[in-house]
């Protein structure tokens, strides 16, 4: 069985990004259900996956990675409002034997993410 994992990176400081909150949803048609919320450690990851395997299934997903917050705590250089606050990022998982691992990688004015592994 498969399982979802993720890791946030803070590319301006060069380090975890630690007490990243992190919300996930499985979306089916227009409904969008929450399965689960969880918090990053000091290696900006999370204590276990975030999707395990009992619960694991194909389908559209989506991650919100509560940025705004860290950021602020970071002490990053900020506007009012932030550029950046809650950041969604929607992905299909396809095999449900395999291990999707769903990082972010974070600055004040700009993110990217990937499959990885």
């Amino acid at each position: 069985m498969g399982f979802l994992t993720t890791h946030v990176l803070d590319t301006a400081r060069g380090c975890p990004a630690e007490g990243v909150g992190i919300e996930l949803f499985r979306l089916t048609g227009d409904k969008r259900e929450k399965l689960n919320t969880v918090v990053t450690n000091d290696d900006g990851r999370v204590d276990g996956p975030i999707l395990a395997e009992a619960d694991f299934q194909t389908g559209t997903y989506e991650l919100v990675f509560l940025a705004g917050n860290y950021l602020k705590a970071s002490g990053a250089p900020l506007t009012d409002p932030a550029f950046l606050d809650e950041i969604p990022i929607r992905f299909g998982i396809s095999d449900g034997d395999a291990h999707y691992h769903v990082p972010l990688l974070l600055s004040p004015y700009g993110y990217s993410t990937y499959r990885g592994s």
